[in-house]
């Protein structure tokens, strides 16, 4: 179940229309009230009626809930509340009254109409579809005090997770801080309009998580996003000169109506990517590792042995994460970060700069092994050989030949084994929606392995679905450009 508190507004008027209209598409189908607020009578009366041309004449309903704002004190610029609950695709269809009873309880969890309060806001909500309902409140109390709605949609996603266990819905998981910012709904569109897989947002991330991952140091992942054609600029700290502080990224090309770059800072992309925490994650260099690899690139039988190697560090990190869930979840959450750059490296073997499976399954295990807030735990020996095994494979460059090729989808199923642990250890930890990702890695690794290396670029549209879109529902930002935005729906739950 997932709700969306969107952007507050003026005009609910406006609102009602599109709600009780036929939607952009022609998909909404037979707008109706299921709820609304106490004392509001019978909802046949209150729902809107339909004229002659069976367009809704919402004038009626407008005026009732525009009523407590002409004795507002103190009342808000903005005055309209709106928020749209959704199903997963696979959840039972409810009833009218479960999606009322749903209703109260998130009005009563956001504090704008607590149970009980006979002068609380005045709200309804509207279905138009099996699967979502809207809630819509004006923000003045019908004794006039102004209902500000602090943390609502805290609030919202945590009742949304009891509700889940009430109704046998797909249990999503609690709030935990592990999501990164989400492109606004701008970038989405600007990237529909230019016909691109992703946003800018969401390709730099991607770019950023590549370069740390092949990095040892500060000045080599600079180099490696010049490398890969990305724009990056350091900034300098204020209080000491000399000093940098963080970096902005831009892609070449992708500027605003003045044609200036249009700049990202880490933390804008990930909480995980700021110049500190990379700092952090490079903490343990192996520079002898490193020049290893430049050794490696020549030699297919020195690639061959790497990559058995890495498939044996990856093994190893499996019964690590296994055994050190209960003792030293740090030291397990430390080697599953360090993984996720085996991944990567793994995707840029296999794939190079393509758009592929395997390039998704690296944002589907990123999103399984985040800690809350961007945490980066600190670095073991076993994370430390891990990243430095990581490194090495995205030192050999792309796949040329047999044997290095079956060595690489061995180590693609030592991979999905890993996914496997780490899925299990998320579900104990009851956070499903990175229990989910680390199934849908799994699965494309070992479709991918199936596959026998042959894996063309299928980068997903922004129209459709991506081909290789696993069976769980989608995850990730990739989701986010694929489903439909009408009806004003973003996905995401706001981890």
């Amino acid at each position: 179940m997932n709700p969306t508190v969107h952007k507050r507004r003026k005009q609910v008027g406006r609102l009602l229309r599109y709600l009780f209209g036929p939607g952009r598409q022609e998909e909404h189908v037979d707008p109706h009230l299921v709820a609304a607020w106490h004392g509001a009578g019978d909802l046949a009366l209150l729902d809107p009626p339909t004229r002659r041309d069976g367009t809704r004449d919402v004038g009626r309903l407008t005026q009732l809930l525009r009523q407590p704002l002409h004795a507002a004190r103190n009342a808000p610029p903005l005055t309209v509340w709106h928020c749209s609950i959704r199903n997963a695709p696979e959840d039972p269809i409810l009833t009218d009254e479960q999606w009322a009873e749903i209703a109260a309880e998130v009005m009563d969890a956001v504090k704008l109409a607590p149970r009980g309060d006979p002068n609380a806001v005045r709200w309804i909500a509207v279905r138009h579809n099996d699967d979502h309902i809207h809630l819509v409140a004006t923000l003045v109390r019908q004794d006039g005090r102004t209902a500000w709605g602090w943390h609502d949609g805290p609030n919202a996603r945590r009742k949304c997770y009891e509700l889940e266990k009430r109704y046998g819905l797909r249990r999503v998981g609690p709030m935990d801080g592990t999501s990164h910012r989400r492109p606004r709904a701008a970038e989405v569109n600007k990237a529909r309009r230019l016909g691109q897989t992703a946003t800018a947002r969401d390709e730099l991330r991607r770019h950023v998580r590549a370069a740390a991952a092949a990095s040892s140091s500060e000045d080599e992942f600079i180099a490696r996003l010049v490398d890969a054609g990305v724009k990056v600029e350091r900034r300098a700290s204020v209080r000491n000169p000399g000093e940098w502080t963080g970096y902005k990224v831009a892609l070449p090309g992708h500027t605003t109506a003045a044609g200036q770059p249009v700049w990202f800072s880490g933390g804008s992309l990930a909480n995980d990517l700021t110049l500190p925490k990379l700092r952090q994650r490079w903490a343990d260099p192996r520079p002898d590792m490193a020049a290893a690899g430049e050794a490696v690139r020549i030699s297919v039988a020195a690639r061959v042995r790497a990559l058995t190697d890495a498939a044996g560090a990856i093994r190893a990190a499996a019964d690590a994460i296994s055994h050190l869930a209960g003792t030293n979840p740090q030291a397990a959450h430390a080697v599953a970060q360090a993984a996720s750059d085996s991944l990567a490296a793994v995707a840029a073997a296999v794939e190079g700069r393509r758009s592929g499976p395997l390039t998704r399954a690296v944002d589907l295990f990123d999103k399984a092994t985040r800690e809350p807030a961007g945490r980066v735990a600190r670095a073991t020996a076993r994370s430390a050989n891990l990243r430095s095994m990581s490194r090495l494979v995205h030192l050999m460059g792309q796949m040329s030949g047999d044997k290095d090729s079956v060595a690489m989808l061995a180590l693609l199923l030592d991979l999905a084994h890993l996914a496997d642990t780490l899925a299990m250890l998320r579900e104990a930890q009851q956070r499903h929606h990175q229990a989910d990702a680390a199934r849908a890695v799994a699965a494309i690794l070992r479709g991918a392995s199936a596959a026998g290396g042959r894996l063309g670029p299928t980068a997903p549209t922004l129209a459709g679905t991506p081909p290789d879109r696993p069976t769980q529902p989608a995850v990730g930002h990739d989701a986010t450009l694929q489903r439909s935005t009408r009806d004003g729906y973003r996905p995401g739950t706001g981890r």
